[in-house]
């Protein structure tokens, strides 16, 4: 098949899950014998690629603005593609989905993957929120297929839209551990020495309950933050407000690579206090490495994490320090949960697997079909 991506910022990436997953995607389908082409945005400093493992990849201008990046890129994107005799255009998340109505409007195959409910995120207000709410409506109404990330996406659909969605989850590859010895060198980090915490710097992401917890503990085990900010520079200056005074706490910035290896091989606890989530590959990623996992108790991640890991409070301050202090202090616990979490991974979320179902139920199957799915349907709500 002859497959075009859209929506997400660049190949080969790691600013975000959803260029993760496009990634995983599309180098698998080449392998698989597919003709994959995927639309990066152009952005200054980034090394303009035509090639990926395989995949062809097409730089597409955009604007270098919150607001403007993704509605230039996808739409360019989507005039380029509809000239590239594509079998399937696949969008990924709301935003770049807004442009899904032109292709299927032409006769072309459309489908579109919601990584998250990105309108509840806290960086978008007034315009922008409305959009990606357009970029949901288009969906419903347009796209062939929608693949969601999670069971409680799904349901939003069913019970919001009448419309029913694909559930194909994210997948993790299955890592090596690696010793400490970059994040010893730089940082002074040796194993089960420090709490992790990886994710991009946004208020959803909850970093401001995990600092104001571990802060009220007595520990010398240190709080490691790996990430960098995503058009939130205040937040960002609010978090360094709140560390600045306590040096038990380390700010990487962006890692990547065997160092970001070395973080998830080493950690004593990982923390994901998320109060907005799609599926967050870093859970998985931090999952798939063996780690005693701390999350918030929203269904998105329950439902990965199962009993497999500690799960406190959404937003809730006072339930997260009791879930730490609780693991510090009894640290047989953290070993138990080490050793059932990793045996899990292998199983239920492998890239393999997402990469056959998207193929198989997705873009080989008739939007008229009654055999997987509710077919597309063009009276739904809009």
């Amino acid at each position: 098949m002859r497959i075009a991506m859209i929506g997400h910022k660049r190949i080969p990436s790691r600013e975000g899950g959803i260029e993760i997953c496009v990634e995983e995607l599309a180098t698998r389908m080449v392998e698989a014998g597919h003709e994959v082409h995927v639309y990066n945005r152009r952005k200054k400093g980034f090394k303009k690629l035509r090639n990926y493992k395989g995949v062809r990849i097409i730089n597409t201008p955009t604007i270098d603005n919150k607001y403007l990046d993704a509605v230039v890129a996808s739409l360019l994107a989507t005039i380029y593609a509809l000239f590239g005799q594509y079998d399937v255009i696949h969008y990924h998340a709301l935003g770049p989905s807004v442009m899904a109505f032109i292709p299927k409007l032409l006769g072309k195959k459309v489908v579109c993957t919601i990584h998250g409910l990105d309108w509840q995120r806290a960086k978008w207000g007034g315009w922008g929120k409305k959009y990606l709410q357009l970029g949901e409506r288009v969906t419903v109404k347009y796209a062939d297929f929608i693949i969601v990330l999670s069971t409680n996406i799904q349901r939003y659909f069913r019970e919001e839209y009448n419309r029913e969605t694909v559930y194909i989850p994210n997948g993790v590859n299955n890592p090596q551990s690696k010793e400490a010895k970059i994040i010893q060198n730089k940082y002074g980090l040796t194993k089960d020495s420090y709490i992790l915490f990886l994710a991009r710097i946004v208020p959803e992401k909850g970093l401001h309950y995990l600092i104001e917890a571990y802060q009220n503990i007595d520990t010398d085990i240190r709080l490691v933050i790996c990430g960098d900010q995503s058009h939130t520079t205040e937040y960002l200056h609010r978090i360094k407000q709140m560390v600045e005074k306590d040096d038990r706490i380390i700010m990487t910035g962006f890692v990547q690579g065997e160092e970001l290896e070395e973080f998830y091989s080493n950690a004593l606890i990982y923390v994901l206090p998320s109060e907005i989530e799609g599926m967050p590959l870093s859970l998985l990623e931090a999952m798939s490495y063996g780690n005693c996992c701390v999350i918030s108790n929203i269904p998105e991640m329950t439902e990965v994490i199962g009993d497999k890991g500690i799960v406190f409070n959404s937003g809730d301050v006072s339930s997260l320090e009791q879930a730490l202090n609780a693991l510090i202090t009894e640290k047989d616990k953290i070993g138990y949960y080490k050793r059932i979490v990793a045996a899990d991974m292998a199983e239920n979320f492998s890239w393999h697997k997402t990469v056959h179902k998207t193929i198989d139920l997705v873009y080989k199957t008739s939007p008229s079909s009654q055999e997987l799915l509710t077919p597309f349907n063009n009276t739904a709500n809009f």
